[in-house]
């Protein structure tokens, strides 16, 4: 959260995905990342391409900036829910890219039970708590970079928080608990989607909206194009903006209904204190004028 109470999220629009992701990421003291070990979860859910995946060119720019930045190892951690991760990041060309520059996978479902921590159920919707890798509570730095859509399983809306559900193991390895299936059927699913970011910081989280789904999701939906990047470190003010901005483009009744920090997911992250409390808590930075244009209508939005 920034020091004058506000939490800060930097709006690029810009035909251009590469040069929309240097504009937000130099408002972000990147030299803080120096000699610091990177642990970088991306959305790679499933092996459908952007909107429903991140875009290579987004994870490839990411990733430069941060070695630019003089980063020590960057370590990307994934789970697919609609596939078998191994078989999803290869489909999209990440092993081929991590050769490139330099950067390590993890493939979570592959991970032995020693490189997960409990997370204990107390204070939680969850039944049995569930677990999170190691390697992310390790991390000298987290960093996040999610996609815009809607999701028609029960989460209603998957941004950054729910960019969270691809760290949690589906089952501990010599265990047959599924912990997914726990989640998909729980009538408390959202909020246990916000539980989940209780339990690990991220310093920055990056927004590919350039292309979003409005309904449908989180594999395929309606597209539109807002031509947007977002960024920040908040994950709530991020999320509260991303639903700002699937409600200006019309979406789901789910989606639209109410006061966007009374949905479950941003409403039990605010409690938790992820994040940010309430919309009046959001600067909206827009970077050039097309977004500039867009802040006020995103501004109303988020206050009604």
């Amino acid at each position: 959260m920034a020091k004058d109470g506000y939490s800060k999220v930097f709006l690029a629009k810009n035909a251009d995905r590469i040069s929309g992701i240097k504009k937000v990421l130099q408002y972000f003291e990147l030299d803080t990342f120096r000699g610091k070990n990177v642990a970088l979860k991306a959305n790679f859910n499933s092996g459908d391409p952007f909107p429903a995946s991140t875009h290579p060119e987004t994870l490839k720019s990411l990733i430069d900036c941060l070695g630019k930045s003089g980063t020590g190892r960057i370590t990307l951690i994934e789970r697919s829910g609609m596939g078998n991760t191994r078989d999803v990041l290869e489909k999209l060309g990440i092993f081929k890219l991590s050769q490139e520059m330099g950067f390590e996978v993890v493939v979570l479902d592959e991970e032995e039970r020693d490189s997960w921590v409990k997370i204990e159920k107390h204070g939680t919707h969850w039944l049995k708590g569930f677990y999170i890798p190691r390697i992310i509570c390790d991390a000298d730095m987290v960093v996040q970079t999610c996609c815009l859509k809607t999701h028609s399983f029960g989460g209603h809306f998957t941004l950054s928080l729910k960019n969270s559900v691809g760290l949690v193991a589906k089952k501990l390895p010599g265990s047959i608990y599924d912990y997914m299936a726990e989640l998909h059927i729980s009538p408390y699913q959202r909020s246990m989607i916000a539980e989940i970011n209780n339990y690990y910081p991220v310093d920055l989280v990056l927004m590919d909206a350039m292309k979003i789904f409005v309904d449908g999701g989180p594999a395929k939906g309606t597209i539109a194009e807002p031509g947007l990047i977002l960024a920040s470190s908040d994950r709530v003010a991020l999320d509260a903006v991303g639903v700002a901005i699937l409600r200006y483009h019309g979406t789901t009744k789910a989606v639209s209904k109410g006061k966007i920090f009374e949905l479950n997911q941003i409403h039990r992250a605010a409690e938790l204190e992820v994040g940010i409390s309430s919309p009046e808590e959001i600067e909206l930075v827009p970077l050039d004028e097309e977004s500039q244009e867009l802040t006020p209508d995103l501004e109303t939005i988020l206050k009604n």
